[in-house]
């Protein structure tokens, strides 16, 4: 294996256990995120407000059109995730740990290229949103601050069920990351675990 991937909705536990399995395997670690971003999470950080535009994205598109923008995007970011995964399964320098929600299974399922495993992460909806309004400090929230990070989850939710439904048809390995330590998922995913692509 040249190139790990790690795909999933948010809060799954990606970016964690990609950086401890990149540590472990001696491999760059690198999120999609960083290849072009989506409009981000729609709360209050200690260094963050949250974009217009971005407000405006969650508080006025319905759940179907949150997901068919993120997919449009995912959709053209494509080529450019493809090009990293090949650059580093021929290349000869360090391997590759990429996660993110962009790697949608059916494309990764599609790649023709040697020495690539993948592995999608699933977790219980109520852990997820909860480690979400966490995340958001849902409890000091606005209502209109409330709304917003509403429709995040209720996006994560239907993002997940169509992963799963994804994964479950190209006949990909998923792991349900719930209640799980790092070091057994990356044990996990180590061991053989991820399936190699076709």
């Amino acid at each position: 294996m040249r190139v790990l991937l790690i795909g999933g909705t948010s809060h799954t536990g990606k970016s964690t256990v990609a950086r401890a399995a990149a540590e472990r395997l001696g491999f760059t670690y690198r999120p999609t995120d960083l290849l072009a971003r989506h409009p981000g999470r729609p709360w209050r950080t200690p260094d963050r407000e949250v974009p217009p535009q971005v407000a405006e994205h969650y508080g006025t598109l319905g759940v179907d059109e949150l997901i068919d923008s993120v997919l449009d995007h995912y959709a053209r970011l494509w080529p450019r995730i493809e090009e990293l995964i090949t650059e580093h399964a021929v290349g000869t320098g360090p391997g590759l740990v990429l996660e993110g929600s962009a790697l949608w299974p059916s494309r990764v399922a599609a790649l023709d290229v040697p020495r690539v495993e993948a592995v999608w992460f699933t977790a219980d909806e109520g852990v997820l949103a909860d480690r979400m309004h966490a995340a958001a400090r849902y409890g000091e929230a606005s209502a209109e601050e409330r709304y917003l990070v509403d429709r995040f989850v209720a996006r994560a939710r239907r993002f997940q069920h169509l992963v799963r439904e994804s994964v479950d048809a190209a006949g990909l390995c998923r792991v349900d990351t719930t209640g799980r330590t790092v070091t057994d998922l990356v044990e996990e995913i180590l061991a053989g675990h991820g399936r190699q692509s076709p």
